[in-house]
């Protein structure tokens, strides 16, 4: 079903002018046709007068109002018939009705405001605020959006459970599919966004991990959940534009909000990190200290400083790696005597 803009119906106010001043000659036309006496004088204008006055206000459900950035979609007897869009006061058929099915429907999202608890509070604080309360109606936003979706706990490509969570920017640009496409595009929406943030997570390790391709090109990668946060959001934003073109919505962009190890291995995690940490530190350190050993014996032979056997070098050797990768400052002991 494609959508159709309704063109050339902002003439609300002109249609609730010509009713109000119509209801004011309706009843002036019944005050000069009644009559002083008990017969009418004027009985014909008199009873189209009243019919207008009891039957006039059936044109006013054809007026609508609409903000900016805001659709109305309106069907006629159960037929599509168009969409407003744009701010404006309009009239259509007083008939029309607007479909809007996920009105009600409330997620954990900008837009969203519950109608039931804010009313709650008013009535039961004596000081309570009540603004910013939306009744629920069947205008749709057309407005960027933003769906915060709950926290998952899903299991990465080498089978660690991870817990993360996504924030979806979206927007309807095409109202008929939103409405008549799915059964309701907000949940439908919030499904969708699920579905794809599992699909892309079990395709990524949390961190670096050899072997494993992400991108599907048959070649080992550095991709990771950790590491690569931009690749793998825009993958999930692709994944659920793709699921969600046939309900006439756009995903802008989806960013994830939350990432970390599921806490019944977070601990465990947390310490292999450190190990990992320590060992590479560690290999820094003897690296370093081997080039210092290196250094201080050509220094030695090129200034002909002392003149070490192999021995000798090899006790240096070992107390300068000691002194140079230990953990504490070293205890040094002065050997006053001779050095042979």
């Amino acid at each position: 079903m494609k959508e159709k803009i309704m063109e050339g119906k902002k003439n609300g106010m002109l249609v609730l002018c010509l009713t109000v001043l119509l209801y004011a000659v309706a009843i002036v036309g019944m005050i000069l046709c009644g009559g002083d006496g008990e017969e009418l004088a004027y009985p014909v204008p008199f009873f189209i007068c009243l019919a207008y006055c009891v039957l006039g206000w059936i044109v006013t459900p054809g007026l609508k109002v609409l903000k900016p950035e805001e659709a109305l979609v309106l069907t006629l007897f159960g037929k599509y018939i168009g969409t407003l869009k744009g701010e404006g006061f309009y009239f259509v058929n007083p008939f029309c009705g607007s479909v809007n099915p996920a009105a009600q429907t409330k997620l954990n999202q900008s837009g969203d405001v519950s109608t039931h608890n804010a009313l709650s509070i008013a009535a039961n604080g004596a000081n309570a605020k009540v603004e910013g309360v939306s009744m629920p109606n069947n205008r749709i936003s057309l407005k960027i959006m933003t769906l915060n979706n709950n926290r998952q706990k899903i299991n990465d490509c080498l089978g660690n459970p991870v817990e993360i969570g996504i924030a979806v920017m979206w927007r309807v640009v095409d109202t008929a599919k939103a409405v008549f496409a799915v059964d309701n595009y907000k949940e439908y929406l919030s499904l969708q966004c699920d579905s794809a943030l599992r699909n892309i997570v079990r395709i990524y390790p949390y961190d670096v991990a050899p072997n494993v391709d992400t991108t599907g090109d048959g070649v080992a990668d550095e991709g990771s959940l950790r590491g690569s946060s931009e690749v793998v959001a825009s993958r999930i934003r692709d994944e659920i534009q793709s699921k969600v073109d046939g309900a006439g919505l756009e995903i802008i962009e989806a960013r994830i909000t939350y990432l970390a190890y599921a806490p019944e291995i977070a601990a465990v995690m947390l310490q292999r990190q450190q190990a990992s940490a320590i060992v590479d530190a560690r290999k820094m350190i003897v690296d370093g200290a081997v080039g210092m050993v290196e250094m201080a014996l050509e220094r030695l032979k090129e200034n002909d400083t002392v003149n070490l056997d192999e021995e000798r070098k090899a006790a240096m050797v070992s107390n300068l790696l000691v002194v140079l990768c230990g953990n504490h400052d070293a205890q040094p002991i002065v050997n006053t005597g001779s050095l042979y």
